[in-house]
C-alpha cells in the first residue's frame, strides 16, 4: 500500500467558472441543459491508458486497475473498499487517484502480495507523481502502470 498528496491547485490558474473550496477541492459549474463538448480525456489519453494497461497485463499476469475518481473522507478506506469490488483483486493491483484531494493510493491482491510489494507500489506512487505535478494526469498514470509491471516483472 502506498499514498501521497501532491501540491495545492491555485485558484487563478482554474478556468472561468471553477472555484476552489475550503476543503481544497476544485468544484465546476456546468449549464443546465448545455452538452458537454469535451470529454475528460482525449482519445489518445484514453488509447495510452488501455494500451499500458494491457502491456502490464499480458506482461506480468497481473490484472492491473485503474481508477480516477472522488475519494471523499477517508481516502485510505474508500480505496480499500474500491478494491474489494475490482475484477480478480486477489492477482490485481489498484492505482487510484482522486484529483480533487490531490492523493493517489495504490493496493495489491493476496496471491500477488510477494510480486507488488510496498517497494512496488511506492515504485508505482512516485514514477505518477512527477508528470501528476506538472498537471499531466494520464502521463502519470502510464508511467506508474509500466514502472510497476517491470518492477513486477513475470
Amino acid at each position: 500500500m502506498a499514498s501521497s498528496k501532491w501540491p495545492a491547485v491555485v485558484e487563478a490558474d482554474l478556468p472561468h467558472g471553477y472555484a476552489l473550496t475550503s476543503s481544497g477541492r476544485v468544484s465546476g459549474v456546468h449549464e443546465a441543459g448545455a452538452v458537454f463538448v469535451e470529454a475528460p480525456f482525449s482519445d489518445d489519453e484514453r488509447l495510452a491508458v488501455d494500451n499500458a494497461l494491457i502491456e502490464a497485463t499480458r506482461a506480468t499476469k497481473v490484472r492491473f486497475t485503474i481508477y480516477i475518481g472522488d475519494l471523499a473522507g477517508d481516502a485510505s478506506a474508500a480505496v480499500d473498499e474500491l478494491f474489494a469490488t475490482t475484477p480478480d483483486a486477489s492477482r490485481s493491483v489498484l492505482i487510484a487517484v482522486s484529483p480533487n484531494d490531490k492523493v493517489i493510493e495504490v493496493r495489491s491482491g493476496r496471491e500477488i502480495a510477494d510480486r507488488a510489494n510496498d517497494r512496488v507500489c511506492q515504485l508505482g506512487v512516485t514514477a505518477a507523481l512527477s508528470s501528476i505535478r506538472q498537471g499531466k494526469l494520464i502521463d502519470g498514470l502510464v508511467s506508474a502502470v509500466r514502472v510497476m509491471a517491470a518492477a513486477i516483472g513475470r
